[in-house]
Parts: C-alpha cells; structure tokens; sequence
C-alpha cells in the first residue's frame, strides 16, 4: 500500500475529484485553504491581498497498481493548468490498523 499525498490549487479540485472517482479511489482526506510555496517554479499560494491563491491537500492510500497511473493523471492535470500548479508526493505504508 502507497500513500499519495496531492497538493494543488484549489482551481483543481473538481478535476482532481474526477480523477479519484475515475479510478476508482474512494477513501481520501482533503484539507482546504492550505498555504505554501512551491520548491520548483510557483508563485506563493498564502491567500493574502499580495499572493491571493490558496492550495488544497489530498491524501489518499492505494494500492501499488493505482500509483503510476494516478501520478500521471496529476501530470496531464499540471501540463494542462501549468498556471495554477499541481505536485504529488508517495511514500511506502508499512501497516494500517
């Protein structure tokens, strides 16, 4: 099992919920309204009247199978929305109770 953890603009929400729903992810948890700043080329999201964006998280578990396909998906999402950005990050989970 893999843990995916997806951090976008919440512009995306609505295609990152389709694409959860389109293969089939169903158990997640969303936090709204998150600050930060991207490591590589974005723009501060801290929705203040300077940099007024604002990031969602996603977190989801998968099996291992729905990992590469799901990380391409986020890839499609971000060269489309280069604007607005999209990152998703994945670690082993070792047991869950």
């Amino acid at each position: 099992m893999k843990a995916v953890m997806i951090i976008y603009n919440l512009a995306l929400t609505e295609k990152l919920e389709y694409t959860l729903e389109h293969f089939g992810i169903r158990g997640y948890t969303q936090w709204d309204n998150v600050e930060g700043v991207g490591s590589l080329t974005g723009v501060p999201h801290l929705g203040t009247h300077t940099w007024p964006e604002i990031n969602g998280v996603t977190l989801t578990f998968v099996d291992e199978e729905k990992v590469a396909p799901l990380l391409e998906a986020v890839k499609r999402i971000d060269a489309i929305n280069k604007e607005v950005g999209i990152r998703a990050f994945v670690w082993s989970i070792e047991q869950t109770v």
